[in-house]
């Protein structure tokens, strides 16, 4: 039987760590946190996400759980629409899932091939041309066939085989939170919820999970939202950061001040928005009869401006789940990393231009922007859009 360890309880780990057990791996999933907990936030998964997850076999629970995300448009913090929504295909329309929700089908797809691990952190791998990948933690090793490294931006494994990519900050932080129907605003039927408001350097969305009083899509409804700001994470309690928020969107078009004022402090989650430059010169090491990946934000940890951070981690563990079944071990890992890094490489490419779009400051800046918005934004969507609906796992 062969053997994997997973470094990473995420959402790319549980994946892959799952999709491995199906296809016969004894897998050991090691998680550095003493417990195994998502943020009550939620993730927006574009077609080529929703597409591996149903390659690897979770469309059903994926289903049971996420809200269709209708194109909302781009507006001006004065209202102004810079590009009016758009009718989506079925096929192109991403959906919006809470982080808990998914969290619970990653675990349920687990099964009992799965060991889970909790309070170890990785410190060490072993990467050599004739013995087999381990993993240790300073008092323990591992040897196993493959090495999955879905560790997240800090990744320790991806620190010793790629040191010259390194995490920086992209320049701004953000706030996320959910409000439960319970505490959310009734808003009116008119108003527009879903879609991007754009500032000098600000930014805010919001979405629906699922529908008020409706025992159908997100088993924790509510509405999500997102705001992004310029500059450092503020040091401030949650209290005080939703207040800054409040000033910061001040006269922004509604429903914006209505949801922070209904926003439990308890619930918002703050971070600095970091990416890696450059990404990793590889994604796959050989060696001896395995080797070791890396997987989701260790590879390619990236801002969210367009919502690819999940859906890229769950493209990985598809592409890793279906070279294993069919190649050998070392010539998947091979190809694992000749297929995913230009696959990485363009979505992070099409990433890092909206975000110059969209951290635009100055008069002028906000002008050019604005009077262009309309044709860029709509290329820089429909290409990423297009890209994320073209995606299939290898076969």
């Amino acid at each position: 039987m062969r053997s994997a360890v997973v470094v990473g309880a995420g959402v790319g780990g549980l994946a892959v760590a799952g999709a491995l057990a199906r296809s016969g791996w004894q897998v050991t999933l090691l998680e550095r946190a003493e417990r195994v907990r998502p943020e009550p936030t939620a993730v927006v998964l574009w077609p080529n996400g929703v597409r591996a997850l149903q390659a690897l076999g979770l469309g059903a629970g994926l289903a049971a759980i996420a809200t269709p995300l209708p194109d909302g448009g781009v507006r001006r913090p004065d209202g102004h629409w810079l590009v009016q929504p758009r009718a989506i295909p079925a096929d192109r329309m991403p959906v919006v899932v809470h982080r808990e929700d998914l969290h619970d089908a990653l675990i349920a797809g687990l099964g009992e091939r799965v060991e889970l691990r909790t309070g170890v952190t990785v410190r060490h791998v072993r990467v050599e041309p004739g013995e087999r990948p381990a993993v240790s933690d300073g008092r323990q090793t591992i040897e196993v066939d493959l090495v999955v490294a879905a560790d997240g931006t800090d990744s320790g494994i991806r620190r010793q085989l790629a040191p010259e990519s390194r995490v920086v900050s992209s320049g701004s932080a953000a706030w996320r939170a959910v409000i439960p129907w319970y505490q959310a605003p009734r808003l009116p039927d008119d108003q527009p919820l879903a879609g991007e408001i754009l500032g000098a350097g600000y930014r805010f969305v919001a979405a629906s999970l699922g529908e008020r009083g409706s025992s159908g899509g997100s088993t924790r409804g509510g509405i999500y939202w997102v705001a992004t700001a310029a500059g450092a994470p503020r040091p401030e309690p949650p209290e005080t950061q939703l207040a800054l928020l409040r000033r910061w969107y001040a006269g922004w078009p509604a429903p914006i001040g209505a949801l922070l004022d209904a926003t439990d402090p308890a619930d918002l989650i703050q971070q600095e928005v970091r990416e890696l430059r450059p990404l990793p010169r590889a994604y796959g090491f050989p060696a001896g009869p395995g080797g070791v990946v890396l997987l989701g934000d260790a590879a390619h940890a990236m801002p969210p401006h367009l919502g690819q951070g999940a859906c890229l981690a769950f493209e990985d563990a598809a592409t890793l789940a279906s070279l294993l079944r069919e190649a050998r071990l070392p010539d998947a890992v091979q190809a694992y990393d000749r297929i995913r890094r230009p696959r990485a490489a363009t979505v992070v490419r099409q990433t890092r231009r909206m975000s110059a779009v969209l951290q635009a400051r100055g008069r002028l800046a906000l002008r050019a922007r604005d009077a262009a918005l309309g044709t860029i934004n709509s290329r820089l969507l429909s290409s990423a859009a297009a890209s994320a609906a073209q995606w299939r796992p290898p076969t």
